[in-house]
């Protein structure tokens, strides 16, 4: 598909969702609830949702690795993104910020950007690990196609679940890119992290694109560091506004808080060392839901069973039949479910649960 023959102008973001994208909100990536023949479960798709919500998450991403990249395949797509932003609509009065995984060759990835668009969504996260072998230029071409019909935000997705790896080079073309609002910076790599940082400040694009962090191994000290960029005017400094997340897919009102309180510190109230010493605490239970001894082979089947065992699911089941939980991974669960619970939101979840289950 040449770029050429879009011809619709760029949809922009409304004020409200660039403003919450802007400040940096709390923004998890939606699983995908079903029951034990794989079916869709709607109604524990929609109690997901209404946790996010209530929460008090920024918005959600729907459509993404958390969701399964395979509802595509199995025609969930469209009514996995409309559940999620009937919910947007009626749970709340408040505005959130939709974001739409998109995936695939240029004309898939452009048609769910217009499908996300028609269902009300504000951006789309662009994934680009079905497109292995291509060159930076296809690449940017290929993001350049779905930007036409949407706001984009960037995806640097760890190559231990199907990311490529994607240089400087291919992030500075990036940020030129007019329509890019976001980058999801994901790569689970500190020196690769930095290259993206440079990208943005080297465009000189600092202020039109946020930096959301995806590094679930490093998410609390991504928040927290003002990185300190040179560039031919001097040192700029680039934090990560919040998070795109996976992990924050499960106890995502103690993520709210947490996130509160680094937003909340300044020269007056500078941040507490106990938020220094979260970090670690965060990375370790990401090291169990996550599944990281078994090379993140359980990453959503361990977030499932953190939300089953809250009661917002009812099983661990993925699309996948070959998906679900690593030998002693359930182990691992419990063991940072018992030590770190005081940062976990049970007492929220099971305070709401009943109204979240309703129809």
């Amino acid at each position: 598909m040449m770029i050429e023959d879009l011809k619709m102008p760029f949809a922009q973001l409304p004020d409200a969702q660039r403003n919450i994208l802007q400040k940096g909100a709390v923004i998890p990536a939606h699983p995908l609830a079903l029951d034990s023949r794989r079916q869709l479960d709607e109604r524990r798709q929609r109690a997901l949702s209404r946790y996010y919500i209530d929460a008090g998450s920024g918005g959600m991403a729907v459509g993404v690795h958390t969701t399964q990249f395979a509802i595509r395949e199995t025609g969930l797509y469209e009514p996995v993104l409309r559940l999620a932003a009937d919910e947007a609509q009626t749970w709340t009065d408040r505005p959130l910020v939709l974001i739409a995984g998109v995936a695939g060759e240029t004309e898939q990835a452009v048609n769910e950007a217009r499908t996300a668009s028609e269902l009300g969504y504000h951006a789309v996260l662009v994934s680009m690990s079905k497109l292995k072998g291509k060159t930076h230029s296809e690449l940017i071409d290929h993001c350049r196609a779905v930007a036409a019909v949407m706001p984009i935000i960037g995806f640097y997705m760890q190559s231990a679940v199907g990311g490529l790896r994607l240089d400087y080079d291919f992030w500075r073309a990036f940020c030129d890119i007019e329509n890019v609002v976001a980058i999801k910076v994901a790569p689970f790599n500190r020196y690769q992290t930095l290259e993206v940082l440079r990208a943005v400040a080297d465009a000189h694009a600092e202020d039109r694109i946020t930096l959301y962090t995806g590094n679930d191994d490093h998410i609390v000290a991504d928040l927290m560091t003002p990185f300190q960029v040179p560039r031919d005017d001097g040192i700029v400094t680039l934090r990560f506004r919040g998070g795109l997340l996976g992990h924050w897919s499960v106890w995502t009102k103690s993520a709210v808080d947490l996130l509160d309180s680094i937003h909340g510190a300044d020269a007056h109230h500078p941040i507490d060392p106990e938020l220094l010493g979260r970090d670690a605490r965060v990375t370790d239970c990401n090291a169990a839901f996550f599944d990281v001894a078994n090379n993140f082979h359980g990453c959503i089947a361990g977030c499932h069973e953190v939300l089953r065992r809250q009661g917002l699911l009812e099983n661990v089941v993925c699309l996948d039949p070959e998906e679900g939980l690593s030998p002693g991974q359930a182990e691992e669960i419990d063991r940072v479910c018992t030590s770190h619970a005081d940062i976990s939101d049970d007492a929220f979840v099971s305070s709401n649960l009943e109204k979240w289950l309703s129809q």
